[in-house]
């Protein structure tokens, strides 16, 4: 049994049930739900004090899934994807299947696929794609551990992960591109 089966149990009943977890990402802490479930997504929104018209990051456990929820892929992304070391999140144009409340007011969506353990094995369980954003109220940095979290997003949660807590590692947020027309335009 994997160190981390029980959150991942805890997890999925509290996604399940339409609830926000609070979880370790391959980047930083953040705060998720079904990227389906608009409900859920409305929950996050309040918690953090997010403006309405501001899109999520989604969490995806590989490429077939991606498929899933973009309608119009250029494969080449594939290929960058593959040979990047480090987390990417990718905007993509014309998105499907997921909460009218994650997709930006274009119609894009921001996905990442996950190749941390952790979320990839939450992921492929869910069955689902997971939203990401990071652990802080709105305009407010981002958490590097779980310790600097503010107790009132943890509190603010249906569940928190255990795995991970006592890492002290520094992280930060993944890097944002833009693929249009076979080029990379860098966000972030």
């Amino acid at each position: 049994m994997k160190s981390f089966e029980r959150d991942i149990e805890n997890c999925l009943h509290v996604l399940t049930d339409g609830g926000i977890i609070l979880y370790p990402t391959d980047t930083i802490w953040g705060i998720g739900c079904d990227a389906t479930n608009a409900v859920a997504v409305e929950k996050i929104i309040e918690l953090k004090n997010r403006p309405e018209n501001k899109s999520f990051v989604v969490l995806v456990a590989d490429e077939n899934e991606l498929m899933k929820y973009v309608t119009e892929l250029d494969l080449h992304v594939l290929d960058y994807l593959n040979k990047t070391t480090t987390p990417t999140t990718v905007i993509y144009q014309s998105a499907v299947g997921l909460a009218k409340n994650v997709i930006a007011n274009d119609g894009s969506i921001a996905i990442r696929i996950c190749k941390n353990e952790f979320c990839n094995e939450l992921i492929k369980r869910f069955g689902k794609p997971i939203v990401s954003t990071s652990a802080n109220f709105a305009g407010m940095l981002s958490p590097s551990i779980f310790n600097d979290i503010d107790d009132k997003i943890k509190f603010g949660v249906d569940y928190v992960v255990q795995h991970k807590q006592d890492d002290t590692t520094v992280t930060s947020p993944s890097s944002i591109i833009k693929w249009k027309n076979g080029n990379v335009e860098i966000i972030r």
